[in-house]
């Protein structure tokens, strides 16, 4: 459904991504990782249609994105950019309105099926009881909360979030991916998240892609992915590989650097 052919992106004259070729499974959670600086934001922007490439091509439903209207893309592709910021006062009702923009024609009002998304959406996100309470009056998960509210209110197969966890504490964070957990069990969206906790990812997600300075190191599933050798690789880091006794499925307990490991040998010599 969703993939890149030969993608190359960048600022201005710096390419940061070059010759990627990736596809993202439809109907499941998919984890971008990567350390700082390895480009999965930027990848992130560049298939959902924010940052056009210098060359190569995302293709939507066989489609070439960039051919396609930006009205058209956001009936399929939604995107929870880094830290959005709400206009001081909005209320979360308003705030999830705009994301029925893309199915309304000019300034119409809303219709019945527009206030109906809007109500699913709240639910969904366990918001209706602070739906009258302005956004800057929200803990920072129920804030998150809401926003992918909106996200989910425009009604998209697809939906992208950029490091939606970021600056959240653990019960926030584990509020935030519970919602997108619920929603993907209940719709059967395609959900592409960049997500800088490694076991967050093995947690929540079904298909991880590791990025490294650009490129893709390796894909799969968290098992495929999780392993000493690639996250050295990935990360530079040696690390011990244990199960959650929960559900199976990979943890990562860092121990050292490898250049730490590799200097402490060379010392002992």
């Amino acid at each position: 459904m969703l993939k890149t052919e030969a993608l190359s992106i960048g600022y201005h004259e710096k390419i940061i991504v070059k010759g990627l070729d990736i596809s993202i499974p439809r109907g499941k959670m998919t984890a971008l990782v990567g350390a700082n600086g390895s480009g999965k934001s930027t990848i992130l922007k560049a298939m959902a249609r924010l940052l056009k490439p210098k060359s190569g091509h995302v293709y939507l439903d066989g489609k070439q994105i960039y051919k396609q209207s930006t009205k058209e893309v956001a009936k399929t592709l939604a995107i929870l950019p880094q830290n959005p910021i709400a206009p001081e006062g909005l209320t979360v009702a308003e705030l999830v309105t705009y994301g029925r923009a893309p199915h309304q024609n000019g300034f119409g009002s809303l219709t019945k099926g527009d206030k109906k998304m809007i109500h699913w959406a709240i639910e969904m996100t366990g918001m209706y009881d602070f739906a009258l309470r302005p956004i800057d009056q929200l803990s920072g998960g129920q804030r998150q909360r809401a926003w992918i509210a909106m996200a989910l209110a425009q009604d998209t197969e697809v939906l992208f979030l950029d490091e939606p966890t970021t600056f959240l504490d653990m019960a926030h964070q584990l509020e935030v991916l519970n919602v997108l957990q619920k929603m993907h069990r209940e719709e059967k969206r395609t959900v592409v998240m960049v997500v800088h906790d490694l076991n967050h990812a093995s947690r929540y997600a079904h298909h991880i892609i590791g990025i490294k300075d650009g490129h893709v190191v390796k894909t799969g599933t968290p098992k495929e992915v999780m392993t000493q050798n690639v996250l050295e690789n990935i990360f530079g880091i040696k690390s011990d590989i244990i199960y959650d006794p929960r559900n199976g499925q990979p943890l990562c307990l860092p121990y050292a650097l490898s250049t730490e490991e590799r200097n402490e040998s060379t010392e002992s010599l």
